[in-house]
């Protein structure tokens, strides 16, 4: 059959900003004839992450992440139905999900790295599987509740507050106990969103007036709990208001991303200074090391989400020819909520 993928045709270079020239729609053609263990899979939904920058370089710079080849599929986050099977546990109709589904209108993958979806989850929303209900809403769960150690009465801030992460994030500090949750974002649009949809406290533009007076205004007893989107000047600003034996939840740095620097990347001396002086954690958080609990917090993340206590935001671009223009796009904060791509119907 034929088929439409997406290949990353150029690497953007370690300190460069990528564009949609560093990808190439192809037409391939696939065979249907299927192995013992393979499905064939007609693409519903992709996922553009912030984490992709890293594996558009030759060296990801991270022992977990393999980078893209160069005239190959690119790959990340999908949602599918399979069409056709040879795999026991999975049937013709079976909605499924993997972390490597590639960038192709179909494809013929192993059953074993696929996992089955139950679409009531989620009532019908499979795109929720690649968010709220998928690995950001898994990163802003464990990340809150492991990193963030939050207690009743707290002022947690949100970098990145209109993201796949920080919008389910913010969320879950306050269902979990802060009394208020900031969210800093790039748009007055953002800021609008993230308090009147998903009940934050409030929410400030870092692009207008001086944000550390900003912050101090917004959080006036300081700030506790800090879910690190973005790192940078930004998170400077947000640790050095931070209370004593506070707790840095280290999620991304996208702001980062663009140079060649170690993850995480080292800290100003100053707000290192502030971090040892005032006994605030700000430790490595992978998720990938909580997998063990994924399918109970799955659980959990689907049941607030039905319940209308998490409120879930998306962009949705049509059409697996604008993967790149999206991914571009994500990673210059054009999208409010998370991210996504949708193929077909």
């Amino acid at each position: 059959m034929k088929v439409h993928r997406v290949v990353l045709a150029s690497r953007p270079g370690k300190n460069g900003v990528p564009a949609p020239e560093n990808f190439r729609l192809e037409e391939t053609t696939l065979s249907t004839e299927l192995k013992e263990g393979e499905v064939l899979v007609r693409t519903l939904y992709l996922s553009v992450d912030p984490y992709m920058r890293c594996r558009m370089n030759e060296d990801t710079g991270s022992d977990y992440l393999r980078p893209w080849p160069l005239g190959e599929a690119a790959d990340g986050g999908g949602v599918g139905l399979v069409q056709s099977s040879r795999c026991s546990s999975l049937s013709e109709g079976d909605v499924v999900t993997c972390f490597t589904w590639p960038w192709q209108t179909h494809a013929v993958l192993q059953g074993a790295t696929l996992q089955k979806l139950d679409p009531q989850l989620v009532d019908g929303h499979l795109s929720y599987f690649l968010g709220a209900v998928g690995m950001p809403g898994l990163t802003s769960l464990f990340g809150v509740r492991d990193k963030g150690h939050v207690t009743k009465g707290q002022t947690m801030v949100v970098s990145g507050a209109a993201g796949a992460c920080g919008s389910i994030a913010g969320q879950i500090g306050h269902l979990d106990g802060c009394s208020t949750v900031v969210g800093i974002c790039g748009s007055e649009e953002k800021c609008k969103a993230v308090v009147e949809k998903l009940g934050f406290t409030s929410a400030l533009n870092y692009r207008e007036g001086n944000v550390s007076n900003r912050l101090k205004q917004l959080c006036p007893n300081g700030v506790d709990v800090y879910f690190d989107n973005v790192g940078g000047d930004i998170s400077d600003t947000v640790i050095c208001q931070m209370n004593k034996n506070g707790h840095v939840i280290l999620c991304g740095q996208i702001s980062q991303y663009n140079k060649d620097v170690p993850y995480p990347p080292p800290l100003s001396e100053q707000t290192q200074e502030a971090l040892n002086k005032n006994n605030i954690t700000r430790e490595r958080f992978l998720v990938l090391n909580y997998m063990d609990k994924a399918d109970a917090a799955i659980c959990e993340l689907s049941q607030l989400v039905r319940a209308g206590q998490v409120k879930v935001l998306e962009t949705v671009v049509n059409g697996i020819e604008n993967m790149g223009v999206a991914f571009c796009s994500m990673m210059k904060g054009g999208n409010i909520g998370k991210q996504i791509i949708k193929i077909s119907d």
